[in-house]
């Protein structure tokens, strides 16, 4: 039968035991000081690495080392709030949005690049958050819609897509749009869509003339109009709304998306978006570009 020393461990055991377990306190410690929170750790590499899709004007648009859009303009301004500087991380765009999160949101590209800290124009979707529960998408920002923008002495009002029938459109390629309004009556419409390589491309077809309409996101035609030196409304291009089956008629709400972990960074961007829509910053930054600050 087993019986309990009489006389405790000895001197020796004891102290080998006090070291050890002094020992771990040290290293534990050290371990907590070199363990940075995801915040911590941006803040001491200086700069918030924000990852914007290349040729995606007016949001991120130009070459690799001078990008330019609402989207880069918005970025700067954040990392500024938060003490940082702005290292971009243009990239191009994937299969789908899925793709563009696990490569440069939580994991990283095969290729080597990424992941950034946030990632700019993502849908605040409840669907596409639920397929991806690795990331959060947070700090909505704007909000997207498809509009018509159509020449007034050619299309003086729209009601709907019958009163296109017979007018040369426009659209940009590999579009929602472009496949919402060439699929509209089982294709009705399709042997008048004339499709190009931008958004702005097909509002600048309607500025020239060479179109009676464009179905782009209001932010390409407004891009578009501003870069004309054309006010919204005060020329011949109106942009009108245009319902289709499949198109959101309040649009969809664009936020960021950032590691479902990283609270403090979540936290942090939401509290620098809101100083930057109180202070009125916000809004500058969308006049600059010619566009429309739309609540999300």
């Amino acid at each position: 039968m087993n019986r309990i020393p009489p006389h405790g461990p000895s001197r020796r055991t004891a102290l080998a035991a006090l070291v050890a377990t002094g020992l771990a306190g040290t290293l534990g410690h050290a371990v907590a000081q070199t363990e940075l929170t995801d915040l911590a750790r941006i803040k001491a590499s200086g700069a918030l690495k924000v990852a914007v899709y290349k040729d995606n004007a007016p949001f991120s648009d130009g070459p690799a080392n001078a990008v330019t859009g609402l989207d880069v303009s918005i970025a700067e301004a954040l990392a500024t709030r938060m003490g940082l500087r702005l290292a971009l991380l243009p990239f191009d765009a994937g299969e789908n949005m899925n793709d563009d999160l696990r490569n440069m949101v939580w994991r990283g590209h095969y290729l080597g690049y990424g992941p950034a800290d946030v990632m700019m124009q993502v849908p605040v979707d409840r669907y596409l958050m639920q397929r991806n529960r690795q990331v959060i998408v947070l700090a909505p920002y704007m909000r997207q819609q498809l509009v018509l923008a159509h020449d007034t002495r050619k299309i003086a009002d729209v009601q709907s897509a019958d009163d296109l029938k017979g007018q040369v459109l426009a659209a940009e390629r590999g579009a929602g749009a472009a496949s919402a309004l060439m699929g509209y009556g089982g294709g009705l419409l399709r042997a008048q869509v004339g499709i190009h390589a931008t958004g702005q491309d097909a509002v600048k077809a309607v500025i020239e003339g060479k179109a009676a309409a464009a179905y782009v996101t209001r932010a390409q035609a407004e891009s578009a109009l501003f870069a004309a030196g054309i006010k919204p409304g005060s020329g011949p291009v109106r942009l009108s709304a245009l319902s289709l089956p499949g198109v959101p008629d309040t649009g969809w709400t664009v936020g960021m998306a950032i590691k479902a972990e990283h609270k403090e960074l979540g936290l942090a961007l939401e509290g620098a978006l809101a100083q930057l829509r109180s202070s009125g910053e916000l809004l500058a930054i969308f006049q600059k570009h010619g566009l429309t600050l739309t609540a999300p």
